[in-house]
């Protein structure tokens, strides 16, 4: 197998406060337990944890709309991710942010469009999962702030109380791929069309297979000489194979669905950094969804579940 070893950047974002269950705290622990850095040093790659990050103090910072939960914590975390992606971005390395619920993207993508545009390259998005996380503060009906960060990063209004001032570098939205989604509630839909964004539920991969929906978004990053950072979900996976996370939706992708995406954004070698979310130990069978998230990690950074060599009859 002909894999070019990387230099891999582990960081730790135990972010707990954005999500309506407690647990995703306990997820950056939880990978490496599973063995995370050993299976990707296996591969021929070099790793540096650094360890789990913790959120800057903003004091009492007042939310913007008196149903968001958590408020000060989302805007420490989001300081503190941004902050730490925008410095790893031009760092010859690629960044997997361990999480810690989908809150986290708010810092983790942000930070990581600051830093393409100092490279003078646009950055892609890719988003897997279950749903859209394209709520604002005055559109969430339920508060929980993990349904916010991609509209943050596409630079929606009334999100300038998280950084403490206006993002300067959003990502256009018209370069993020929402996949496997099969939930969005009627706001973030008229959102969605009104911006642009690329997304693929669940029955079109069902009607036109995934490699079929992935392939046109890869090949307009190549296109465009992007880079691309991908947030996966742990509720992209359906629920039976992967039951650790507080945001069940059946009918998620299977297995091999999940592996061949892996092995696809290999092949591309288009991947510049890696969100790993709402993994919840907590709710978690013996570890089971851990390892198969380390696995799909494996298989982004060159493992194959069967390798085909050439065979005469």
């Amino acid at each position: 197998m002909d894999v070019v070893g990387k230099q891999i950047a582990l960081v730790g974002a135990p972010v707990d406060e954005g999500a309506g269950q407690r647990g995703c705290l306990m997820g950056p622990d939880a990978y490496r337990t599973a063995g995370l850095a050993e299976t990707l040093e296996d591969l021929g790659h070099s790793v540096t944890d650094h360890g789990n990050l913790k959120p800057v103090d903003v004091g009492n910072l007042a939310p913007p709309n008196p149903l968001l939960k958590n408020f000060p914590a989302y805007a420490g975390w989001t300081r503190t991710l941004h902050q730490k992606a925008a410095q790893l971005g031009e760092d010859p390395v690629v960044p997997i942010y361990l999480g810690g619920d989908h809150a986290m993207a708010a810092g983790t993508v942000s930070g990581q469009a600051r830093a393409a545009e100092r490279l003078g390259r646009p950055l892609f998005v890719l988003w897997l999962d279950a749903h859209s996380d394209f709520h604002t503060f005055e559109t969430t009906a339920s508060g929980n702030l993990h349904g916010t960060p991609l509209a943050f990063v596409c630079g929606l209004p009334g999100f300038d109380a998280l950084l403490g001032n206006p993002l300067q570098h959003p990502v256009d939205p018209k370069n993020v791929e929402i996949l496997g989604v099969r939930s969005i509630d009627d706001a973030e839909r008229r959102q969605l069309l009104d911006h642009g964004v690329g997304v693929r539920d669940m029955r079109q991969i069902d009607e036109d297979g995934i490699a079929g929906l992935l392939r046109p978004f890869l090949n307009r990053v190549r296109a465009a000489n992007g880079l691309l950072h991908v947030s996966l979900d742990v509720d992209f996976l359906d629920p039976d194979i992967a039951p650790a996370v507080g945001t069940t939706v059946p009918g998620g992708t299977t297995f091999r669905e999940a592996h061949l995406v892996m092995e696809m954004l290999h092949d591309s070698g288009l991947v510049s950094s890696l969100d790993l979310v709402e993994l919840n130990p907590f709710l978690d069978e013996r570890g089971k969804t851990a390892r198969l998230m380390v696995e799909l990690t494996g298989s982004l950074f060159g493992r194959r579940v069967f390798d085909r060599p050439t065979r005469s009859f």
